[in-house]
Order: structure tokens, then sequence, then C-alpha cells
């Protein structure tokens, strides 16, 4: 009997020792938890969690529940949340480098857009860097494309036009184009469409067919337009905070979940783009005028960003373009 109470005790005095020293963190997503970027994040944390032997687990809160899109930054930032995942782009106000790859007809193919990334990542790192943040990974999303309620043959047709923005570059756009930017987080989207608060949205196939998109909008013309990319990061405190093994593992897990992300991102392209067709929307090229047409506010904006990202900026669209 006192064999089995010793025993008993020790189990217990190690399985509190485990507790101990277990970490835990909590990771605010933007995006539903059927999205392939969460589905992705999902299998990040778990692949951190088997690789430490449970000494690091990461719970995922999908959909904005934990933090809206646009408190998740600051959220890291302070402590409040270890690891998030934000959409870079939608910082752009911040610091313009942040939206590079959201810069119109600038990277508008997966090759070009790892290529910006590459050429960019050191600068984007730094930045994240003096703000406490440490960069895990990034993937991307497909390329974005035009939602609308009505037929668009040119840009004057989008003139009045509610156009959803998720990040600077495209309320630019909506001015240049005659129409009102109406700033819509994704968690809300669905609903914004719904009610007509927004008639046009300039995002990828995997949006549109989250959001139910053909319910209320019966056009999506595919620009190509960009790829915008998330952000996957850490406070760097609490990064620094794990020990070396634990800290491998979590670099080790993030670079499987970027190649892994990537390659679901491109392969799904298609795939979204048929399920937006299945459900009677109809989904074309756009025509040779709106295509001039946007590639002409592309290279207004271009210019206009080069401005403002200074030399950096600069350096970054020259490698670029090498």
């Amino acid at each position: 009997m006192k064999r089995m109470q010793g025993f008993v005790a020790a189990a217990a005095v190690a399985f509190a020792a485990t507790a101990a020293a277990q970490t835990k963190w909590d990771m605010p997503t933007p995006y539903a938890a059927t999205n392939f970027h969460t589905e992705n994040i999902v299998q990040f944390a778990a692949d951190v969690e088997k690789a430490t032997a449970g000494k690091l687990k990461i719970t995922v809160h999908p959909a904005a529940s934990l933090f809206k899109a646009n408190e998740i930054k600051r959220a890291v930032q302070g402590g409040q949340a270890q690891i998030g995942e934000i959409l870079i782009s939608g910082y752009s106000n911040e610091d313009p480098i942040f939206g590079v790859d959201s810069v119109p007809f600038l990277a508008t193919s997966y090759a070009e857009s790892a290529k910006l990334w590459q050429v960019s990542k050191k600068a984007t790192e730094e930045r994240f860097a003096k703000q406490g943040l440490v960069i895990l990974y990034t993937v991307p999303w497909p390329p974005q494309g035009i939602y609308s309620t009505k037929p668009l043959n040119s840009v004057a047709d989008m003139k009045g036009l509610k156009l959803r923005a998720y990040n600077p570059m495209i309320s630019r756009i909506a001015e240049l184009a005659g129409a009102q930017p109406v700033t819509i987080q994704a968690a809300e989207l669905a609903q914004a469409m719904a009610t007509g608060a927004v008639n046009a949205n300039i995002t990828s196939g995997a949006t549109g067919y989250d959001t139910k998109a053909w319910e209320v909008v019966k056009n999506y013309y595919d620009t190509q337009a960009w790829l915008p990319k998330n952000i996957i990061f850490a406070n760097k405190k609490a990064f620094d905070a794990l020990d070396k093994a634990t800290q491998e593992a979590v670099v080790k897990a993030a670079a499987a979940a970027e190649a892994r992300g990537w390659k679901i991102s491109e392969e799904k392209t298609a795939w979204y783009l048929g399920e937006l067709k299945k459900n009677g929307m109809n989904v074309a090229p756009p025509s040779a005028q709106l295509k001039a047409d946007f590639q002409k506010i592309g290279a207004t904006l271009t210019e206009e960003w080069l401005k403002t990202a200074g030399p950096d900026g600069k350096a970054i669209v020259e490698a670029f373009k090498k």
C-alpha cells in the first residue's frame, strides 16, 4: 500500500513538473477555421507541440475570436498574445515597405511573389525587430481579382461603387477609379456584402469562396493584380524566453509551414475559381480596356509608392527587376 502511495506521489510530482515546464502561447488569427491559412497554422501548432514533446503549446484562435484583425499586431507587440497572423499590407500606412507586395502589377505570379519576398525580407525583418517582433514565416494569398455587383468593362464602370479596402493601396485604387473605399475586416465581409455596405471587392478566389460571394455578387474579374502575403510572427521576448531546442523546433516547423502554405495557395487557386463558377458566378479575365486601365493605375501607384518608400523601397524594386 505504501509502495503504491509512493508511486502515486511520484507520478503527481512528475506531472506537476511537466505542467510547470509547459509554455502556452495564444495565437489570434483573422480568418475562418476552414481557411487554408488557418488550417496551415493549426498544422504548424501541432508540429511545434509534437517536436517539443508538449513543452510549447500554441492555441489557435481563428476568425478574429480573440482579437480583431486590426488589433492582432499590437496585441503581440504588447505581449497580450505571444504569436499572431496578419496581412502585412494592411500596415503600409505604418511603413510603406509593408505594402510592397500589394503594389498593383509589380508581382503577379507565385514565382514573382517569391522573388519579391526574397528581396524585401531583410528590410521587413529589420522593421519587425525594432518593434520587438520576430517573423516566423509567410504565405501568400492567391492572385487578386475584383468582385462586382455590376459588369465592369473599364475602370470608369467602377465609379460610385462601394469598394471594400483591406489596405491603403486599395483605398487609393478606389480614389483613382472614382469608387468609395470602405474598410471591412475579413470576418465581417460576408455580412457587409449581404447588406450592401460594399458592392465591390478586390481580393482572391479564396476569400470569395470563404464568404460565399456568389450569394450577393455575380461577377469576378481575374485581374491577377498582386499576391498579398500573411506574416506569422512572434513577440521577440516570448521567443527569446524559449530554450534553444524549443526555438529550433519552432523555426523548423515554421519553415515547413511556409513551404506547405505556398504550395497549397498555388494549388488551390484554380480550385477556388472553379467553385465560384460552379456556384453561378461569371468568372472571366478582365477586358482589354479594364486591364489597360488597371495597369495605368498600377504605374501611378508604383511611382507613388517609390516616393514614400525611400532608399529601401528603391533597392527592393531594383533587385526585384534584375
